[in-house]
């Protein structure tokens, strides 16, 4: 666990010594100075209108209502604020839309960094028209 995450007594969360509810009362501009350094650039120069309009449908969206109809965005660059703790988001991920649910642990980060853009590449065998030398696999 990294050190700006920690858990108080009882096991409650706290970011940068501040609990969540502490942190879902402050201004954007206050948690900014909590965030790390790329993600405070990015709201202090402020946040696109894309980027205001998610931020506003996710603080008025229901916890209950986006488990079962998430929040649909191609906001890959969008940091991830207190008042998205609880909501269920379903990000792009250049194929389809993925859910992600938000947990106090992910503030701080971009939503594209918890859905993957690529794949990995399992190769099997040789097809129709391969080289010879391509054929070849090898024995275990």
């Amino acid at each position: 666990m990294s050190s700006e995450y920690r858990t108080g007594r009882e096991g409650e969360f706290t970011y940068r010594g501040h609990t969540l509810d502490e942190l879902q009362e402050m201004s954007i501009e206050d948690i900014a100075e909590l965030l790390p350094a790329r993600q405070r650039r990015t709201i202090k120069r402020g946040l696109t209108t894309e980027q205001q309009k998610l931020r506003e449908t996710v603080r008025n969206a229901d916890p209950q209502e986006t488990a079962n109809d998430p929040i649909r965005t191609h906001l890959r660059d969008m940091p991830i604020l207190p008042s998205f703790v609880e909501k269920t988001i379903a990000v792009y991920n250049g194929q389809s839309f993925e859910r992600v649910r938000i947990e106090p642990e992910m503030i701080g980060h971009y939503l594209g960094e918890f859905q993957l853009t690529r794949t990995s590449v399992e190769h099997g065998q040789a097809g129709i028209g391969a080289t010879r030398s391509s054929k070849f696999v090898p024995l275990k």
